[in-house]
């Protein structure tokens, strides 16, 4: 597993770089109450030259949003990069990327949902991002939350957070949070991470539990579960069966597929699609305690 590379702490008068690596925004009040927050910060927020464009369900043909990334990421005066939303597209642009195009110290890379195929690609490269809200979710996080990010970025301690413990002990290891599906869709290319002594830390919205399942399953055939050391669940929004469809509740498959391990497990733990959405760290080494269901950064 590469050593991994924490960007320094950002500081009041830092430049902040907006790209959106993934989906079309359309979310145009929130993004800008979003990035209201960062400037009252005192952060100067610079949103990248045609952040609306759409091209289909993506913001721009996949050269502009890969040549977003580069510009941002390649610029020696940004610390830090925020993405405007997720959806769906950061896979497309990680085709021929390599992180190794920049120059000067590494930078902070902040995002969830889609933006998980970009944590994990900087993760592989030894460098450590943020799984946190998106610009078009930031504004209706409750105010720990957005404090909380704050306090990482910034070089801070943070807090605990805690859910519903199913037993397995307590496990230590590198925490490695993202989307389920994002996730699933990483499985067996480059981009995947190595998970030998991983704490996975999952959340996903709008899949129908019989799809939970599904890649659940493939995780279990593939071995991919098999060095993992624990899970750390999030939200599972909107993953209800469509009315009068025999189903399972996403809780009994999750437990179902995932019960068995003999490993540490929490569940419902503030992170995920639903506000709120805890920032967690990529790649830092953490605790996660199974009988009493407490996810610790091991600041």
């Amino acid at each position: 597993m590469p050593s991994k590379i924490l960007p320094p702490p950002l500081k009041s008068g830092d430049l902040l770089r907006v790209i959106a690596p993934s989906g079309a925004l359309r979310e145009f009040e929130a993004f800008e109450r979003s990035i209201e927050i960062w400037r009252s910060r005192g952060y100067q927020v610079e949103i990248s030259p045609n952040i609306d464009d759409k091209w289909g369900y993506l913001a721009g043909k996949d050269e502009k949003r890969c040549n977003q990334l580069a510009a941002a990421w390649q610029d020696p005066d940004c610390c830090g990069i925020l993405c405007a939303r997720g959806g769906f597209g950061s896979t497309r642009i990680l085709e021929n990327w390599h992180w190794q195009q920049n120059s000067g110290l590494p930078k902070w890379v902040i995002g969830f949902s889609d933006i998980t195929a970009l944590l994990w690609s900087l993760f592989n490269m030894g460098i450590s991002g943020v799984h946190a809200p998106v610009l078009t979710t930031l504004a209706d996080e409750p105010d720990w939350s957005i404090e909380r990010l704050f306090n990482w970025v910034e070089g801070c301690p943070v807090a605990s957070i805690k859910g519903c413990g199913w037993g397995g002990g307590i496990a230590s290891g590198i925490l490695l949070p993202g989307n389920f599906t994002v996730a699933t869709h990483l499985l067996s290319t480059p981009i995947q991470p190595n998970f030998d002594g991983v704490i996975l830390a999952l959340e996903d919205v709008t899949e129908a539990p019989y799809r939970i399942d599904r890649m659940l399953t493939q995780w279990r055939l593939s071995g991919a579960l098999a060095k993992v050391c624990g899970i750390a669940l999030g939200g599972f929004t909107r993953c209800q069966a469509p009315p009068n469809v025999p189903s399972f509740t996403v809780e009994e498959v999750l437990r179902d597929r995932l019960g068995d391990l003999g490993i540490p497990i929490v569940s419902d733990l503030p992170f995920g699609h639903n506000s709120p959405n805890a920032a967690l760290p990529v790649g830092v080494e953490a605790t996660l305690d199974g009988d009493e269901g407490i996810l610790t950064i091991n600041n």
